[in-house]
């Protein structure tokens, strides 16, 4: 998982989001890559700083084909001027985290913060914030272009996508789902966890951000999975009278036993 040879798809840690995404590879960028090599991303919204994650991005040999997510392309290495570069942009974002927390303090605003991002070319300041509702930040932009003399955007995101950009442990003792690997959010339903026959004690059902966990869909194939209690530890038989699985009681349906 060290190099990748050939023009692919790799999986990139952007300084403005916790999970890798994957990206196209220029042409023109020297093969081979590795890992942990800073470079240069082009987005859909300009420039960005960052680190390949993994190489290659590979699929697991039963799913599908991994494929670029959007316009993401790396079209160079990073040189010592762009990490200087990021090194700064990573300070000022710091400061305008500070600054900002305060304001938002001082005006009560019922918002909070999230993360501070400082576009690669340095135009623009976004603000990442969770909100209940709408918000009137219209001073609090005012206060903070004057400040850093740059643009500023206030940029409102979900609770889930709170959790994938700040990232953290789940209680399977693993990092988030959706801060490593998962591509989208997918809807999940307290139903799922009724089919499972799971405990619906809400603290064990809700991950990081609050909502139902998006693992509850990982055992519905298709959305649809037998209750226990409609299983029934019937042996199947083949014509020769040897058991070779276990028959569902609702369908009869039968799954292979050998593990």
């Amino acid at each position: 998982m060290g190099e990748t040879p050939d023009d692919t798809t790799v999986r990139v840690t952007l300084s403005c989001c916790g999970r890798p995404v994957a990206c196209s590879t220029s042409s023109c960028v020297p093969r081979p890559l590795r890992a942990g090599v800073p470079v240069v991303v082009e987005t859909d919204t300009g420039l960005a700083f960052g680190r390949i994650a993994s190489i290659p991005a590979v699929p697991s040999a039963s799913g599908p084909a991994l494929r670029p997510e959007g316009p993401q392309r790396v079209i160079r290495l990073a040189s010592e001027e762009d990490v200087s570069v990021r090194r700064r942009h990573r300070q000022r974002e710091q400061e305008a985290y500070r600054v900002a927390l305060l304001k938002v303090r001082e005006r009560g605003l019922a918002m909070k913060l999230t993360r501070v991002e400082q576009l690669y070319d340095g135009s623009r300041l976004v603000f990442y914030f969770t909100a209940e509702g709408r918000v009137d930040f219209r001073e609090l932009v005012r206060e903070l272009a004057a400040e850093f003399r740059s643009r500023i955007e206030m940029r409102q995101i979900g609770v889930r996508d709170e959790a994938r950009m700040v990232g953290g442990y789940g209680s399977c003792g693993r990092p988030l789902c959706c801060a490593s690997w998962l591509q989208s959010f997918e809807p999940v339903s307290i139903k799922m966890a009724k089919q499972q026959d799971l405990s619906l004690n809400p603290s064990k059902l809700s991950g990081l951000c609050g909502r139902l966990k998006c693992c509850l869909r990982y055992e519905l194939p298709e959305g649809k999975l037998p209750r226990r209690a409609e299983v029934r530890d019937e042996a199947l038989d083949d014509r020769n009278g040897n058991g070779i699985g276990i028959a569902n009681g609702k369908n009869g349906h039968g799954t292979d036993s050998g593990l």
